[in-house]
């Protein structure tokens, strides 16, 4: 029953949200955003207990604002994500610009292969759709597994008519799939900030320890490609801004497993700078550094659910 009604949300969310004009969706998901801040449920604490890392000078009363802002931003992203599907390609170039593109344009103009790593930043999906638009450059990304497998095959869908080709995350063969996409010179996206399974790779991230997916550095390791990071936000305008960072480099030095982490955890500064920038437009709802794991169901430390994840 839970599982159903969860997909019913969602489905009216995309079947509702995207008919809506903009100035009216905008200020339905600050409204959604603003009444789910007021009762400080898990997922904004949590939220909120992600941004002390992040800005560890700042008093409760600044933490309070960054959370508020920040579930602003979430709300966006899922305002802007139901609403897409129906953006026309002129609006989806003009919905963003992305600062020092030469890094991803002269990669795919070497033929080399490119990996974009991004954290929980802004919207993705508006950043992917406007590579398939703008660039013209299909790619390729995974996407986990949710339930109800109604609802992961509506994301897969989604994904899919905005130009992007959809892996299961679980399963050995993405790996594979992945790499002979890069080989053949294409583009991979992946959402690389938070990784707790086992192969996850421990990184240092604002000072703590956290882990993070060892795939697009395992990939541009096996490959030869280009891993860029790149981090995203948003400012008063309808328009969503980006970075892609500078390439991470590869060592000299070191055996396959060494080189993977030393590369993670470039990748992870990366990341680490744009947060701290644009702190307000990540999207971490959940647990990530490690001393969190320890905690208990009731403490601010606990994993929480806003009820919507970003996939």
């Amino acid at each position: 029953m839970k599982d159903r009604l969860t997909d019913a949300l969602y489905g009216l969310g995309w079947s509702a949200v995207k008919k809506l004009p903009e100035p009216v969706a905008v200020r339905l998901g600050q409204r959604i955003a603003d009444e789910t801040w007021k009762r400080r449920g898990k997922g904004v604490l949590r939220l909120e207990a992600n941004l002390a890392r992040v800005v560890p000078d700042a008093p409760p009363r600044r933490l309070a604002e960054l959370s508020r802002t920040g579930m602003r931003s979430y709300l966006r992203y899922w305002m802007e994500s139901f609403r897409l599907p129906a953006w026309s390609p002129e609006r989806i170039q003009g919905g963003f610009d992305v600062k020092d593109l030469h890094y991803l344009v002269d990669g795919l103009a070497e033929g080399r292969g490119v990996v974009l790593a991004l954290p929980h930043m802004g919207n993705y999906d508006l950043a992917g759709a406007w590579v398939t638009t703008h660039l013209g450059v299909p790619f390729t990304t995974v996407a986990e597994r949710l339930k109800p497998e109604s609802l992961y095959d509506r994301f897969v869908a989604y994904r899919e008519g905005l130009g992007m080709e959809v892996l299961p995350h679980q399963g050995g063969s993405a790996f594979g799939t992945l790499s002979r996409r890069l080989r053949s010179g294409g583009l991979v996206c992946l959402v690389a900030d938070r990784d707790l399974s086992a192969s996850g790779v421990e990184v240092s991230f604002f000072g703590e320890r956290a882990k993070m997916p060892a795939g697009p550095a395992a990939l541009a390791l096996q490959t030869g490609a280009l891993l860029l990071p790149v981090t995203l936000w948003y400012d008063e305008s309808p328009v969503m801004r980006g970075r892609v960072h500078p390439p991470v480099e590869v060592p000299g030095d070191g055996n396959r497993a060494e080189r993977t982490a030393v590369m993670t955890q470039e990748m992870a500064d990366a990341f680490a700078s744009g947060i701290a920038e644009h702190p307000e437009d990540w999207h971490m709802l959940q647990r990530l550094w490690l001393a969190d794991l320890d905690h208990g169901p009731g403490s601010p430390g606990s994993p929480g659910s806003s009820g919507m994840e970003k996939p």
